[in-house]
């Protein structure tokens, strides 16, 4: 298999991010097949075809269903907004199609498992590939920290944090879902079970909207413009909060989109009978352990695909590079790498039991 065909249905900044992705994926991969940009599909008037004259793609549309018999494509990545990806999804699973879908694939875990099909699916959960990430993962598996005893995860982001931020479909909740629970709850979901296995209990949760109306958008978007139409209410979570446990490790989770202030401030601590371990996104190629710096290299995750030595920093572009490369060698070898569809199914079902629990609604009152 010397090239695959591909198609990105969705181009918003994700859809971007992939295509950037594939162009790079054989700078990095020389062993792949070279990825072939075949479409590009948005319904956005214009952005497809100014996507395909800027990146390269043959040919453009705006409607995503004119590819599923285009025996040209292999390959699709699915970077539309969430309310969409269940019927695209679904439908080139159909097909036998592979599939790069973006987390958290649908609303809920229903819509994740419609997309069971004959094709690889990965799923784009990108912040367990950073190297620093893979050399957490050995460290605890290998009993570096001892036995884990709690953990905090937290991805704390400020790009809702002003009211006069539009009013798009990710405050809806028949198009967001459960708001930040899926945005970057997913995330924060995903790496807890990389790292210390699967989760086993929802013990507590609460949940949040701090900003509870919005102005409608004044048109098309692509990221976090502001809104200048009429005011409109904010249906889905600005923040959560959950203590979950995983075998006898007891693990809180934090996420919020209003943290003002906090700038894609996302890692984790790690407590163990032995040490502590935690990593910082914003020092994506650093790990403490016990206080002390850590640099991932050559030997950890992909980090040698990109770098020649510790101490030389990697992107989150480049995190996106590592997943195109886990998706063509799924194709390849016809065996799952990566994050896949199962996660997706598992985060999404952790999800809905938090949102469960916060709904329930029934803490205790601290009387005087």
């Amino acid at each position: 298999m010397d090239a695959i065909g591909v198609a990105v249905i969705g181009f918003g900044w994700m859809g971007r991010v992939h295509t950037q992705a594939y162009a790079r994926v054989r700078h990095h991969y020389p062993d792949l097949p070279a990825p072939v940009l075949v479409t590009v599909a948005d319904d956005v008037p214009g952005r497809a075809a100014g996507a395909a004259t800027r990146y390269g793609f043959a040919a453009s549309t705006t409607d995503w269903r004119e590819l599923l018999d285009d025996h040209r494509i292999g390959a699709v990545s699915i970077t539309a907004p969430n309310f969409l990806h269940r019927e695209i999804g679904a439908a080139f699973a159909a097909t036998g199609r592979h599939i790069w879908i973006e987390k958290p694939v649908g609303l809920n875990a229903d819509d994740a498992r419609a997309l069971i099909g004959s094709g690889q699916i990965c799923v784009g959960f990108n912040y367990r590939h950073a190297p620093a990430v893979q050399r957490a993962r050995t460290i605890l598996r290998d009993g570096g920290i001892g036995r884990a005893t709690h953990a905090r995860f937290a991805f704390l982001s400020d790009y809702a944090s002003s009211p006069d931020g539009a009013l798009t479909w990710r405050f809806q909740r028949a198009r967001g879902g459960n708001g930040v629970l899926g945005d970057l709850g997913a995330h924060a979901i995903d790496l807890a079970r990389h790292l210390l296995g699967e989760i086993d209990e929802v013990v507590a949760a609460d949940t949040a909207i701090f900003i509870p109306r919005r102005p409608a958008p004044g048109g098309a978007t692509t990221g976090h413009e502001r809104g200048t139409g009429p005011l409109g209410p904010v249906e889905n979570e600005d923040w959560f909060a959950a203590l979950l446990r995983v075998g006898d490790a007891r693990v809180t989770i934090e996420a919020s989109r209003v943290a003002t202030g906090e700038q894609n401030n996302y890692g984790f601590a790690i407590h163990g009978t032995n040490g502590v371990l935690s990593w910082d996104f914003r020092r994506m190629g650093e790990l403490l352990l016990n206080g002390r710096t850590i640099f991932a290299g050559p030997g950890d995750g992909d980090f040698v695909a990109f770098q020649p030595g510790p101490g030389n920093a990697m992107s989150y572009d480049d995190l996106k590079v590592i997943e195109a490369a886990l998706f063509f060698r799924s194709i390849t070898s016809g065996v799952p790498h990566g994050a896949t569809l199962p996660d997706a199914v598992r985060a999404a079902e952790v999800l809905g039991e938090i949102a469960r629990h916060a709904a329930a609604k029934t803490p205790s009152r601290v009387r005087p």
